[in-house]
């Protein structure tokens, strides 16, 4: 069966299977990964209840309307979920054939946030906005990093030509990733950086190239880090941040005052919570950025350590079946591109949920599908579409 809403499941010869074919053996819904599907929807919606428990008192942020971010949260939930449902109908060796065109778009608009169009939200110059939309580029430049260098790793390995990627081929690929990351640095967004080597040496890892490559960038990492602070590259603010993660007891009513605040918060919690919309310190509005940044800790006040372990759960199994992913799938292509996922994942729920704990230093860092914000709510569904995708196009009998 062809047609233009049939795609290929398998990936291998004529099979063809459509939207209606519901129940199928081989239809999408029976080989969709609903472990992550069904994950992903909770952790929208916990983040939901969140979101308005911390906003529906900020008048001053919510244009008087107490459910202004929730119907907002949702909205962008409800799109993300779209995106995804598109993501896996074109596939992602599709969107393979179309990773020119999407790095350079990526690029373009990271590019149009240090023009005059760019906004400075929160001391951050990261965003576009017009029409009283705004859009943060360097969101989708996550996902855009993790195609274009798995397409250029995976090349002549999946086309039989080699067992792991040369060391030309490694060149190209963080030359690739090296072009939108010194973008972000102008800007500069410490936090996506963080997240972009993580993922870089995550897609490294799963390619199968030299471990040389490995420790040489761990190395230049550290080199790198260092010219950043002795350059002053970073601006001040973001020189106190980490000044406050390594003393704590540093200006508790400045630069140490969010997560000072956050960790009370999460403190007074307990097992289970003072109950939802009835955390002393969400409705207080002691904690800033609190349904964005620092959303874990309305969940560890008002749900106790119940409620923000089961978010960490839910994390988890994503995670868990991600890495699942990655390991069936036969090409590797695929692998590479649900290891940079993962990487990406993993490292940003570490980093949102370290902050809020004062174990990691604070990076303006969303909490997947749980933080406010409709750039990165739409990545990590897109991103997840790329996951059932994988699952989806692998042969039968992987």
């Amino acid at each position: 069966m062809t047609g233009a809403n049939n795609f290929s499941v398998s990936g291998y010869g004529p099979e063809r299977a459509s939207w209606t074919r519901i129940f199928a053996r081989d239809s999408v819904a029976r080989r969709l990964d609903w472990p992550i599907l069904l994950s992903a929807v909770a952790l929208s919606l916990i983040g939901s209840a969140l979101v308005y428990s911390a906003t529906r008192n900020r008048t001053e942020i919510n244009q008087g309307d107490p459910y202004y971010f929730l119907i907002r949260h949702l909205m962008n939930a409800g799109i993300g979920f779209g995106l995804m449902v598109g993501t896996i109908w074109l596939g992602h060796r599709t969107l393979r054939t179309a990773v020119p065109i999407l790095y350079g778009a990526s690029v373009f608009l990271m590019l149009l946030v240090l023009t005059p169009l760019g906004d400075t939200i929160n001391g951050q110059r990261n965003w576009l906005a017009a029409g009283g939309v705004s859009l943060q580029p360097a969101e989708f430049a996550k996902i855009t990093i993790i195609l274009g260098m798995a397409m250029l790793l995976a090349s002549r390995v999946d086309a039989g030509d080699r067992q792991h990627p040369d060391h030309r081929t490694v060149l190209q690929a963080l030359g690739l990733a090296a072009v939108p990351m010194l973008v972000v640095l102008l800007m500069p967004d410490l936090g996506t950086i963080m997240v972009a080597v993580i993922i870089v040496l995550g897609v490294l890892l799963a390619s199968g190239a030299s471990n040389r490559w490995v420790f040489g960038l761990l190395g230049a990492g550290v080199l790198g880090a260092v010219s950043v602070w002795r350059l002053h590259i970073l601006d001040e603010y973001q020189i106190n941040r980490f000044a406050a993660f390594a003393n704590p007891a540093l200006d508790p009513a400045g630069v140490g005052y969010n997560t000072n605040q956050a960790r009370i918060a999460i403190g007074s919690g307990g097992l289970t919570g003072t109950g939802l919309f009835h955390g002393s310190q969400t409705t207080g509005q002691f904690v800033p950025e609190q349904q964005t940044d620092f959303v874990f800790t309305v969940a560890g006040e008002e749900l106790g350590f119940a409620g923000a372990g089961l978010i960490l759960l839910l994390l988890a199994v994503i995670l868990w079946r991600a890495c699942r992913i990655a390991r069936e799938t036969t090409e590797l292509y695929g692998t590479v591109v649900a290891a940079g996922i993962i990487a990406w994942f993993a490292f940003q729920s570490f980093e949102n949920v370290g902050m809020t704990l004062g174990i990691m230093p604070v990076a303006g860092l969303p909490l997947p599908f749980v933080s406010y914000g409709g750039s990165s709510m739409f990545a990590v569904w897109v991103a997840i579409g790329l996951l059932q995708s994988i699952r989806v196009q692998r042969p039968m009998s992987a």
